[in-house]
C-alpha cells in the first residue's frame, strides 16, 4: 500500500487526533506532479487528455471531459443536457449543497425528494411521484460509496445524471457506477476516493454531450460568442490524477479491509451498521452508522477522545430551502455518524478508532 504522507499542513494534526478524512499521497504522486512542473506545460494540455482517456476507459464510457471541480462537472453536465430556466431537476435532500448549487446555476427549479432509509440514496418512489412534464433530469448520487437503485430509476424514462463524487470504483451488478447515466460526474477533491486536489470529470457515451461540455468549460479562442466558463483542469492536477488512478484498486481494497474490521468489531454496539446489498459493491467512502438517539452527544464524546467523526451530510437540501416533510432524510441527518475510514489510516489509528467507538457506544 502507498505509504502515508503528511506533507500538507492542513492535515498535520497531533498524533493523538485522528482526522475524519485525509488524502493518501505517495512519493510517486509528488514525482508525477514535479515532472509536469519541470516541463513548463502546467495548464490544460496532454496530461489532461491522457487522464480523460484513461478515466473514461476505467468507467467503461466512450469519452470524458476533465473540469476544475465536481461542482463544475455537474453544472456543465446540466447545461449540456439543455437544462434552463424553469426546467425541473429532481435531487435528493440528503446530499451536499454542491448539487443544489449546480442546479441553481442553470436557473432551473430543484425538486427535492426523500431518501431510502436503509442506503441513504435517493428514493425511487419519491422520484416517481415527483416527475412532471417539466422534469428535465434527475441527479442520482451514489451516497457514501453505495450504488443507488440505478436500474429502477432508469425505468422511469428520465435522463439520469449519475453523481459519483463518493463512489468511483463501486459497481452495480458488475457494472461500474457512472456507466448507467446519460452523463456521469465525478469529484477529485482532496479527501475523495482519488484526488487531484481540486478537480472533476464528466463521462458519457455521447460524444456530442462531451463535446458540449468541452466547449463550455473554456471561453477563449471561439469563433462565436456565448456565455462560457473557466472550468479547466491543469496538467499537474491530471498527472496526480493519473498516478492516483493507477493505485485506485489498492485504495479500494484497503477501504474494504478496514470496513470488514469495523463490521467485525462493532457488532453489538448501539448503532446500525451500513447495509450490504446483494449486487451492489460498496467502496465505503464513508462508514456511516445510525444511532438510536440524536448523534450530537456521540459526536462530541468521540471528538473528546481524539476520533474526529462527523455528520455525513452537513445540512440537508430541504432544510436549506425551508421545506417541510422528508421524514427519512430528517432521521438520517439527526442520527447518523460517519466514522473515519480511508486508505492512509495506520493500523494503530484503526485500533484506536475501534477502541473509542466500542467504549462510547
Amino acid at each position: 500500500m502507498p505509504k502515508d504522507s503528511k506533507r500538507s499542513g492542513f492535515y498535520a494534526m497531533s498524533d493523538h487526533i485522528i482526522p475524519h478524512s485525509r488524502p493518501t499521497l505517495t512519493d510517486p504522486d509528488s514525482h508525477a506532479v514535479s515532472s509536469v512542473l519541470e516541463s513548463g506545460q502546467i495548464a490544460q494540455g496532454p496530461k489532461v487528455h491522457e487522464f480523460e482517456k484513461q478515466f473514461s476507459s476505467y468507467i467503461g464510457k466512450k469519452d470524458a471531459a476533465a473540469t476544475s471541480s465536481g461542482t463544475a462537472a455537474l453544472h456543465l453536465a446540466l447545461l449540456a443536457l439543455g437544462v434552463k430556466d424553469k426546467d425541473e431537476v429532481i435531487v435528493p435532500s440528503f446530499v451536499c449543497t454542491a448539487v443544489l448549487n449546480a442546479v441553481l446555476y442553470t436557473r432551473a427549479n430543484p425538486v427535492v425528494v426523500d431518501i431510502d432509509p436503509e442506503t441513504y440514496n435517493i428514493s425511487v418512489d419519491s422520484v416517481r411521484k415527483a416527475v412532471t412534464k417539466h422534469t428535465k433530469a434527475v441527479i442520482v448520487p451514489h451516497m457514501f460509496g453505495c450504488p443507488a437503485e440505478i436500474e429502477k430509476l432508469s425505468e422511469l424514462g428520465i435522463p439520469i445524471i449519475e453523481d459519483c463524487a463518493q463512489a468511483v470504483g463501486s459497481d452495480y451488478k458488475g457494472q461500474k457506477a457512472g456507466s448507467f447515466g446519460i452523463l456521469s460526474v465525478f469529484s477529485f477533491y482532496s479527501t475523495k476516493v482519488l484526488t487531484t486536489g481540486e478537480g472533476g470529470m464528466v463521462v458519457s457515451d455521447s460524444e456530442e454531450l462531451v463535446s458540449r461540455v468541452r466547449d463550455l468549460r473554456e471561453y477563449d479562442s471561439k469563433d462565436d460568442y456565448a456565455v462560457r466558463f473557466n472550468y479547466k483542469m491543469t496538467d499537474f492536477q491530471a498527472a496526480l490524477g493519473l498516478n492516483q488512478l493507477s493505485h485506485l484498486e489498492e485504495f479500494l481494497d484497503k477501504r474494504r479491509m478496514i470496513a470488514d474490521q469495523y463490521f467485525s468489531e462493532f457488532k453489538g454496539c448501539g448503532f446500525l451498521l451500513p447495509v450490504r446489498k446483494k449486487g451492489r459493491e460498496h467502496i465505503y467512502y464513508r462508514f456511516v452508522v445510525k444511532t438510536e438517539d440524536d448523534a450530537s452527544l456521540f459526536l462530541e464524546r468521540l471528538q473528546k477522545k481524539g476520533v474526529m467523526c462527523q455528520r455525513p451530510v452537513f445540512v440537508p437540501l430541504h432544510v436549506c430551502l425551508s421545506l417541510s416533510g422528508f421524514s427519512h432524510t430528517m432521521e438520517a441527518w439527526q442520527k447518523t455518524v460517519s466514522i473515519p475510514l480511508y486508505p492512509s489510516l495506520k493500523e494503530e489509528e484503526i485500533e484506536k478508532i475501534i477502541a473509542v467507538v466500542r467504549e462510547i457506544f
